[in-house]
Formats: structure tokens, C-alpha cells, sequence
């Protein structure tokens, strides 16, 4: 099997709510965060790694193609998109294999930092902060407040995926499996609180190929 072109999808992820992707609270003290929006250590940026990238298409396809389990599909069949596109689960040697999909890491655009390195400075930060409560139904009262960061709404990340074809490969088909993964990711959305109304994203990219 031979690699016969590479495709590339680039572009913004946009935050049309705040996101959250959890990181690791190294501190715990009283009064503190009780989640952390993961971010470079280095810089102490936010960004979108692109394993929870790739997980959310992944899982959102498996959902349309009715692949329903605790694990993510296995079957490692060359007629399955989701083991096509992002190789068998742990099924190495697999009719699929080699995974056709990379998602790099989302990191903060030039245009979002400028942005917000322009506000006041008490408000020249990168996260906002979000406090939220579990309510007694049967007093009305607001119990035990949790404290969350998030990128704000209105911030984007620069956006690559590259999609790896080989000489027996449909293109058509797995160009429009990418995209529909990514449509699907934002029909629902990205990292945590979904449900409350955290991680609604949109995808501003355009599709080229890339010489080999």
C-alpha cells in the first residue's frame, strides 16, 4: 500500500460559548478552581489538544454509523470509516490499519491573543471564570458553588488535520467522513458541560492538498 497524497483541512475552531477542557489542578487549596482549563505549560496558554479532537469526531461518527459500545469500534474493517479514518482500537494488524487521520493541537490564534492582551488590564486574561451551584429542590437554595475556568466565547485556535491517502483509498468518501465528523462535533460539543451549555464550537477551515 502506498501513500499517494495527503490532505489538509486548516482553518479556525470558534468558541460560540465558552469551552472547557479540563487539565490537572497541580494545587489544591481553599477557595481555589476545582477545574482548570488545560493550557501550555510554557506559555500558560489555553489549547485544544487534538486527542480531544479526534475523540469527539471519532465518537460522533461511531454514533451516525450506529456504532454504540463502551469501547470505541474494534472491528478493524477497510469498509468502516471510523477504523479507516482513526485505526482499529486496539486491534494492531487490522484490515483498516494504518490510521489515515492526524489532528494537531489547537493553539490560541495570533487574532484572539492580540484581542485580549488589548482589554483593560483587570480583564486582560485568556480564561474567564465561572461559578456554578447544585440547587435543594426542595428549599430552592443554591448549594455547594464550584468554581470553573473557560475559554471565553469569541476566542479561536488555529485548526490542522491531515488526512493520509493511499492508493487503494476512495478519497471522495473519506474527505466526506472527515467532514461529516466534524459537522457532527458541532451539532453537539467539544470537551466538558455540554449538556449545560458549554463547548459549542464551529469550524472555519478550508480544504487543500499538499505536495508529496
Amino acid at each position: 500500500m502506498k501513500l499517494k497524497k495527503i490532505v489538509k483541512f486548516e482553518g479556525k475552531v470558534v468558541c460560540l460559548t465558552g469551552l472547557c477542557i479540563g487539565g490537572t489542578n497541580n494545587d489544591i487549596n481553599i477557595g481555589g478552581l476545582d477545574k482548570e482549563v488545560i493550557k501550555n505549560p510554557v506559555t500558560n496558554e489555553p489549547y485544544i489538544p487534538g486527542s480531544s479532537l479526534k475523540g469527539k469526531m471519532r465518537s460522533q461518527l461511531e454514533k451516525i454509523k450506529g456504532i454504540q459500545g463502551k469501547t470505541p469500534c474494534n472491528c478493524g474493517k477497510y469498509e468502516c470509516d471510523v477504523c479507516l479514518l482513526f485505526g482499529s482500537h486496539s486491534k494492531p494488524g487490522a484490515a483498516s490499519d494504518p490510521t489515515r487521520i492526524i489532528v494537531r493541537d489547537a493553539k490560541l490564534s495570533e487574532e484572539t491573543k492580540t484581542l485580549f492582551q488589548n482589554l483593560p488590564a483587570e480583564r486582560g486574561n485568556y480564561l474567564e471564570y465561572k461559578t456554578e451551584n447544585y440547587v435543594n429542590r426542595e428549599t430552592g437554595a443554591a448549594e455547594t458553588p464550584r468554581s470553573f475556568e473557560r475559554v471565553p466565547e469569541g476566542a479561536k485556535f488555529d485548526m490542522e488535520i491531515l488526512l493520509q491517502l493511499f492508493d487503494q483509498d476512495d478519497e471522495k468518501r473519506l474527505v466526506n467522513a472527515v467532514k461529516q465528523s466534524l459537522k457532527l462535533v458541532e451539532l453537539s460539543y467539544l470537551g466538558g458541560s455540554g449538556s449545560r451549555g458549554y463547548g459549542k464550537v464551529r469550524f472555519d477551515y478550508e480544504e487543500g492538498e499538499i505536495d508529496i
